[in-house]
């Protein structure tokens, strides 16, 4: 197995972890809001800490490339390549949607039919979102959803479950009423080494010059209003 450190900068969570053979060795996480610029490097500096002394090499950096805040998906990636340049080491892509996905999964059994809806605040009534089956397949592929009623009525024969900081404003849009919702899943970088072991098996690397965020959307600045 590989020596794997996981960055997760997407929301307004800012979260690291060393995670080795199915196992978080070290890990750090900031809840207070949009700090990732200010914690994020001292977080890397720790886990280096740990590692040096006890010998412990990266074989790899693994980061969520989104969807997900604009600002923190920008941080989250430019320190990650900034490491894998001056350690050599191949960088790993993970989808936040994804993250949260197999987070919900391994908290409980489920059915094999069950579909999980991961949800990521955007602006109004707008998310982030897709739909995946319990092999982590896409049903429905990321993409950015103004939500209404009729929205995912297409899967209302399933069990849904839906989670994630845009679950809360889709509780009371959605047409749903059987849908499980599972409220305060945010996405976290000790949750990440499943996806990261899996891709570094896989050699599913990105580009380290070239690669940029998933953001789903084009960004879009707003003026702020003239006070009076």
């Amino acid at each position: 197995m590989a020596n794997i450190l996981n960055i997760d900068t997407s929301t307004d969570v800012c979260s690291i972890a060393l995670t080795s053979e199915g196992e978080v060795l070290e890990h750090r996480e900031d809840y207070e809001g949009q700090n990732h610029a200010k914690v994020l490097s001292s977080f890397i500096n720790d886990m280096l800490t740990y590692a040096t002394p006890r010998g412990i090499k990266l074989d790899a950096v693994s980061v969520c490339t989104g969807p997900g805040s604009y600002t923190g998906l920008r941080i989250g990636l430019s320190e990650a390549k900034g490491l894998c340049f001056g350690l050599d080491i191949p960088l790993i892509g993970l989808s936040t949607l994804e993250l949260l996905t197999v987070t919900v999964m391994f908290r409980e059994f489920w059915d094999e039919d069950v579909l999980f809806i991961p949800m990521i605040d955007a602006r109004r009534n707008e998310v982030f979102t897709g739909v995946y089956d319990l092999a982590l397949n896409k049903v429905m592929s990321p993409q950015p959803l103004i939500l209404d009623e009729n929205s995912f009525s297409e899967f209302k024969d399933k069990k849904l479950v839906v989670f994630g900081n845009g679950s809360d404003k889709a509780k009371g849009l959605l047409n749903i009423p059987d849908a499980k919702f599972i409220h305060g899943i945010k996405p976290e970088a000790v949750n990440m080494m499943a996806l990261s072991e899996r891709a570094f098996r896989n050699n599913d690397f990105i580009d380290i010059a070239y690669s940029t965020p998933e953001y789903l959307k084009e960004f879009q600045s707003t003026t702020p209003k003239n006070k009076v």
